[in-house]
C-alpha cells in the first residue's frame, strides 16, 4: 500500500460519534476521532446505515479477551464517499456504497481464487488470522467498524461495492455479509438439483440461506425454536419445525429416512440445546473474566464451542451428504466424533465468506423488482445509531421479535 499521498478532498476531521466496546454486555455511544485517509488507496464514507449481526454478539457476550476498551464495533455498513485518497481510481466522491466486511486487495495469490478471507495483503500472520475484518477484534487487523457516523474503507477500489440511488439502503445493505454468507453456505451444501436442504437457525443468515434454497429449486426444511423466524421463512415456502423432541428422528422422517442431502448450520457455537451446550456457554463466560492475556491464550489452545447445532448436522445429513458450516465457530478443543463422519462419508466445507466472490452474481438478483429474496423482509428494528445499545440486547435475548436490527448515524 502506497502511504503518505494527501486524498483529493479534505475534510475537517472532528469527533464523530461511535457505538464501542466498553466491556463484556456493555456497549455504548461515545465521541472518537473522525477516521482521516491513511494510505492513498483510503476512501471515507459517510454511513447511511450499518447493521447489527449475530457475530457482533459474540463481542458483547461473551467473548471480549481480544478486544479493547473503546474499539467501534459493526461490519454491515453502507453509505455515501466523502473523501478518497490519490491512489483510488473506481470510487469517487458522492458514489453510494456497500462495504463487504472483509477486507481484502483484490490482485493477491488468494483474491485471484476467490478466497478473499484469506487475502494476503491483509492477512494478520501475527495471529495466524485469515484477512482483516471491521470491527472485529485485533486478530483480525484491530479495524474500527461501520456502527458509527464515518468508516475508513482502506483499499476502497477492491472493496467498495458501487450501487445505484433509487432503491432503499435495505435493499443493498445485507450485500456486506449475511446474504453472500448464506449464498455461500447453500453454495458450499452442494445440494443437488431438485435436492433437499436443511437449514439449521433461522436468524438473519439462515433466514437468507433458506430463502436462496427455494429460489433455486430445492426443498428446504428448517429448524427453529423461536415461533415469529419460523413464521418468516414460512412465507417463503420453507417447511419448518420446532427444535423439541428428536430433531435428528424428524429431519431424517422428512427426508425418507435419510436426511437431507445438504445442510446449512446458520447457529454455529452459542447453540442452544442439550448435551454439552451449557457446559461450553459457561466456560466461555469464565474465559471472557480471566485477565485479557490469560484469556487469549486460553482461548487459542482450549476454547470449547457448543456443538449442539454442528454436531445435529453432521448426525441429520444423509450419507454421502454435506454440511455447510456458516454459524461461526471458534473453538480450538472442541471434540467431535470423526468415526462417524468418515463411516457416513460426510463431506464438510466451512469458513468466513468471500463476500467479493459472490458480489456480481448477486447484484441482479437484489435490484429485481420482486425482490425474490426478500431484502425488504427481514430487519424487525430500525432504529438510530443512539439505540444501538438497547438493541445489543434486544437482538442477544430474541426479544420483541427481533430478528435482524439496522441502525442509521
Amino acid at each position: 500500500m502506497a502511504t503518505g499521498t494527501p486524498s483529493r478532498r479534505v475534510l475537517c476531521n472532528g469527533p464523530m460519534r461511535a457505538l464501542t466496546w466498553q466491556g463484556t454486555k456493555h456497549v455504548s455511544i461515545e465521541e472518537v476521532p473522525d477516521p482521516t485517509i491513511e494510505q492513498a488507496t483510503d476512501a471515507i464514507i459517510r454511513v447511511t446505515s450499518a447493521a447489527i449481526c449475530g457475530s457482533d454478539l459474540h463481542l458483547y457476550d461473551p467473548f471480549g479477551p481480544f478486544l479493547k476498551k473503546g474499539d467501534v464495533l459493526g461490519h454491515e455498513t453502507m453509505g455515501i464517499v466523502e473523501e478518497v485518497g490519490a491512489g483510488v481510481s473506481r470510487v469517487k466522491v458522492g458514489d453510494r456504497v456497500v462495504i463487504p466486511f472483509v477486507i481484502a486487495c483484490g490482485d493477491c495469490f488468494m483474491c485471484s481464487r476467490g478466497l478473499f478471507t484469506q487475502c494476503e495483503t491483509t492477512q494478520n500472520r501475527e495471529h495466524g488470522s485469515g484477512a482483516s475484518l471491521y470491527g472485529f477484534t485485533e486478530l483480525y487487523g484491530e479495524v474500527p467498524g461501520g456502527q458509527a457516523e464515518r468508516l475508513r474503507v482502506p483499499l476502497a477500489d477492491s472493496n467498495a461495492t458501487v450501487v445505484g440511488t433509487e432503491l432503499p439502503d435495505l435493499r443493498y445493505l445485507f450485500l456486506s455479509d449475511i446474504l453472500p454468507t448464506a449464498w455461500q453456505g447453500v453454495a458450499y451444501a452442494d445440494v443437488p438439483k431438485d435436492g433437499v436442504l436443511g437449514v439449521l437457525g433461522l436468524g438473519p443468515v439462515g433466514q437468507f440461506a433458506a430463502r436462496i434454497g427455494t429460489y433455486l429449486g430445492y426443498r428446504v426444511v428448517a429448524v427453529e425454536p423461536v415461533p415469529e423466524r419460523r413464521a418468516m421463512a414460512e412465507r417463503y415456502g420453507v417447511e419448518t419445525m420446532d427444535l423439541d423432541g428428536d430433531v435428528v428422528a424428524k429431519l431424517k422422517d422428512a427426508t425418507n429416512g435419510r436426511g437431507p442431502d445438504g445442510i446449512v448450520d446458520a447457529v454455529g457455537m452459542e447453540a442452544h440445546g442439550a448435551g454439552g451446550a451449557a457446559g461450553a456457554r459457561l466456560l466461555q463466560k469464565a474465559v471472557g473474566l480471566l485477565p485479557d492475556a490469560v484469556a487469549q491464550k486460553a482461548t487459542e489452545t482450549a476454547g470449547v464451542d457448543s456443538l449442539t447445532a454442528m454436531h445435529t448436522a453432521f448426525d441429520a445429513v444423509r450419507r454421502g451428504g454435506t454440511v455447510s458450516l456458516s454459524g461461526v465457530y471458534t473453538g480450538s478443543a472442541d471434540p467431535t466424533n470423526f468415526m462417524s463422519l468418515f463411516d457416513k462419508q460426510v463431506t464438510i466445507r466451512m469458513g468466513q465468506c468471500n463476500v467479493q466472490r459472490w458480489r456480481d452474481e448477486l447484484l441482479p438478483i437484489v435490484e429485481d423488482p420482486a425482490d425474490p429474496l426478500g431484502t425488504m423482509d427481514l430487519t424487525t428494528h430500525e432504529v438510530p445509531l443512539d439505540r444501538g445499545p438497547e438493541m445489543y440486547k434486544t437482538f442477544r435475548d430474541k426479544a420483541d421479535g427481533c430478528i435482524k436490527v439496522v441502525l442509521h448515524p
